[in-house]
């Protein structure tokens, strides 16, 4: 393999970063220098006029650390995105200006993708589900037939933004992580606060909203900033369990600028801990926005046929992850490791087979989670448990087939009820043998009992196909698992109850995904405000991602 010597250019928002790498993975040089406003956030032209005045004095300090000559440089490669329009713009016109001059190839590359790709060389895990947090993005991801695909994101505004934005409102100053996270270890008073897990997706604004009244009214700041956090990571750390409990990775990597609290490195050891799974970080200053990734990035690209001319370095503010191909991954064969007394081992809750009146059960225990402090966790274990046990039995008064729940114990945060025979969608949907025609069928199946659901107002809150079941007769779908469930007529929860089903589907059987969900959205056709529902569908997939 050829040797080549990379500088990589960075400036999605207001980090100006230079990176040089060569393709054996050596990070020869690294310089950044952050914006930072005296009020306000990040203004998109402020950003890009700051990398304009930076950019040349960062390349001379790199090439100085590199000990290098601007002639030894072999390729250029810069973020072509997500995000901010003139920010991007301004450093795709610097870096093409480069490699013009120095006449070298050129490639613009997709930041996101960027973080994981530095993570996975500097911690030296092969293929893991990872939590990007960041203050434009939030997104849980994992390797799968040739692109990296999401599993989970953001509805709305990214876990950096969200801090950021309460730090602005209470007078904090900017950057907000930092001093929220300060002030959070001052407090251990937890004020309850709105959490919004929708399957493997969540959302940070209503929490916002609520915690700057919480403020307003007269809570001292310490304990907001101390159940904000505790309140947001939380729902972080449980979107990426659910993600890793439906992926079955074995590694978790956790990348982006919010990875410097301390807190949520904590909260993330802990879950992976407790799914006998392996965590990694980068060193911190290789977790926030930097060039050397997009530097490393690019080499990969290069190396792997990925060439592009100066015509294709167009930049796309909005750049998603699944966009790109990576060819030179693979997919490992590691997966989780289950105690032999347990049935399953769910996101939330451990399944034993038991006896109860000479009937063959199956006991769901939901199991405190060390990484969430007590009155969260005893209040969602609680409040699931119940809500799963009444929906179930809705659901079947609607047509829908449910397990028979035998016993509730509220205290223990257990559920008692039938051993369905059969398999989990999943499993059946994942097999070499099945037939594309039986897949259709049984998606069609699906989407007429998810379509009986929404009609009685039931949204599921957790649809993947870990959470369904095939009767072993082949009669039936069984539809399990509704702690996440809520009763709700509106057209956006039916349109969320879908989109998290599509991604999830997407994440996990990315081969079929398409032919899966057009027939279940085919089955569902018989489902009241269909069309209105799947325009939502549509919308929310459309919102933007990077604020």
């Amino acid at each position: 393999m050829i040797h080549l010597i990379c500088i990589g250019l960075e400036g999605t928002a207001e980090k100006t970063g230079v990176g040089i790498v060569d393709s054996e993975g050596n990070i020869m040089a690294l310089q950044g220098r952050a914006l930072l406003p005296e009020k306000g956030g990040i203004h998109p032209r402020e950003a890009a006029e700051h990398h304009a005045e930076n950019l040349v004095p960062l390349i001379k300090k790199s090439l100085e650390e590199a000990h290098l000559g601007v002639e030894d440089l072999d390729m250029v490669a810069f973020a072509r995105g997500p995000g901010l329009g003139p920010a991007l713009r301004t450093v795709a016109t610097a870096a093409r200006s480069l490699a013009l001059s120095l006449n070298v190839p050129i490639v613009g590359v997709n930041h996101c993708i960027g973080h994981i790709e530095i993570g996975r060389l500097t911690t030296g895990c092969k293929d893991p589900l990872t939590l990007y947090v960041s203050g434009g993005n939030t997104q849980v991801t994992a390797f799968d037939s040739g692109r990296y695909q999401i599993f989970g994101e953001t509805l709305d505004i990214a876990i950096g933004n969200c801090l950021d934005q309460f730090a602005r409102t209470v007078g904090l100053g900017h950057p907000g992580g930092p001093r929220v996270e300060e002030l959070a270890l001052a407090s251990d008073n937890y004020l309850k606060l709105p959490y919004t897990v929708k399957g493997m997706d969540l959302s940070f604004s209503g929490l916002l909203t609520a915690a700057i009244r919480k403020y307003e009214s007269g809570a001292a700041l310490e304990d907001v900033c101390y159940s904000l956090q505790e309140t947001a990571f939380a729902m972080l750390v449980e979107v990426t369990e659910r993600a890793l409990a439906h992926s079955e990775k074995s590694e978790v990597l956790l990348v982006g600028g919010v990875a410097a609290n301390q807190r949520l490195r904590e909260m993330l050891e802990v879950m992976t801990r407790e799914h006998y799974a392996d965590f990694f970080m980068p060193e911190m200053k290789y977790c926030g926005d930097n060039g050397a990734m997009n530097a490393w990035l690019g080499l990969l690209m290069q190396q792997h046929g990925m060439k592009q001319d100066i015509a294709d370095t167009h930049v796309i503010q909005r750049y998603r992850t699944d966009q790109v191909d990576i060819p030179w991954m693979e997919k490992s064969a590691l997966k989780l490791e289950l105690p032999g007394d347990l049935v399953a081992k769910g996101a939330e809750a451990n399944i034993y087979q038991d006896q109860y009146l000479d009937e063959e059960v199956l006991v769901k225990k939901r199991l405190v989670k060390g990484y969430r402090i007590r009155e969260i966790d005893e209040y969602l274990r609680k409040k699931r448990t119940k809500n799963e046990a009444k929906l179930m039995g809705e659901a079947k008064r609607c047509g829908v087939v449910t397990p028979l729940i035998f016993d509730v114990d509220l205290k223990e945060s257990t559920l008692t009820m039938e051993n369905i025979n059969g398999k989990e969608v999943k499993e059946i949907f994942s097999g070499e043998n099945i037939e594309l025609s039986e897949i259709i069928s049984i998606s069609r199946s699906i989407g007429e009992g998810v379509a009986r659901l929404h009609d009685c107002g039931i949204i599921h809150g957790d649809l993947t196909t870990s959470n369904l079941m095939l009767s072993e007769n082949k009669e039936s779908v069984v539809f399990i698992d509704f702690g996440l469930g809520k009763i709700s007529h509106l057209v956006e929860d039916k349109g969320v109850d879908l989109l998290v089903f599509k991604k999830a589907i997407n994440g996990i059987h990315h081969k079929i995904s398409q032919e899966c969900f057009d027939s279940i959205i085919k089955g569902y056709e018989g489902a009241r405000d269909y069309k209105h529902i799947v325009a939502k569908i549509e919308e929310i997939e459309g919102r933007g991602r990077y604020t």
